[in-house]
């Protein structure tokens, strides 16, 4: 069973749903696997955790 593991800024609902859809199919075909072995796990951070640039997200 592959796992997929996205580590990012906080997301909508809908941004959730739809990156999970697209990146469930993208490996499924590049890996010729069912969709259905795949996991996608979403972890989300708060924008004060996160550090680009030496500047803290929320300060952008």
């Amino acid at each position: 069973m592959p796992v997929i593991t996205l580590e990012g800024a906080k997301l909508s609902k809908e941004q959730k749903s739809q990156l999970v859809k697209q990146l469930t199919a993208s490996a499924a075909k590049i890996m010729n696997a069912p969709e259905q072995a795949f996991v996608v796990l979403l972890k989300e951070n708060e924008k004060d955790n996160i550090g680009v640039g030496g500047q803290l997200l929320s300060k952008k």
